[in-house]
């Protein structure tokens, strides 16, 4: 079960040593507001939250529950440039077939783009065996 709000509130406050009327004090509101915080009655002001995390001695991040993805430029550089190739293939293609629909795509130019993307597909696949 994941801990609401309140109860991570109440785990690190108590884990801290302090009452409810400590914690209150140091955030200046009252101990009835701390209260309602931690049986998830109501919650802290956005603006609190900060100053809350501090006092409780863990990040904003924690307090909240927030989990950070990997950036795309920590993946691994291999995977990123087959995703690349398989991406220009597809994009190539769909040019070809929409551009041939409507007429405005000379054969030669078409046999081209396609080309380019079955390039990129043979790259793909051999950067995936190596």
């Amino acid at each position: 079960m994941e801990k609401t709000l309140g109860m991570i509130i109440a785990e690190h406050r108590k884990e801290k040593g302090m009452t409810q009327l400590e914690l209150a004090e140091k955030m200046r509101v009252t101990d009835k507001a701390v209260s309602k915080w931690e049986r998830d009655l109501s919650c802290p002001d956005i603006h609190s939250l900060p100053n809350l995390a501090a006092i409780l001695g863990i990040s904003i991040d924690d307090l909240m529950q927030i989990k950070r993805e990997v950036p795309v430029s920590s993946k691994n550089p291999k995977e990123v440039m087959d995703i690349l190739f398989k991406a220009v293939a597809l994009a190539m293609g769909i040019a070809v077939i929409v551009l041939s629909v409507l007429d405005a795509l000379p054969v030669e130019s078409g046999i081209t783009l396609l080309g380019i993307g079955m390039t990129c597909i043979g790259i793909s696949l051999l950067n995936n065996k190596g």
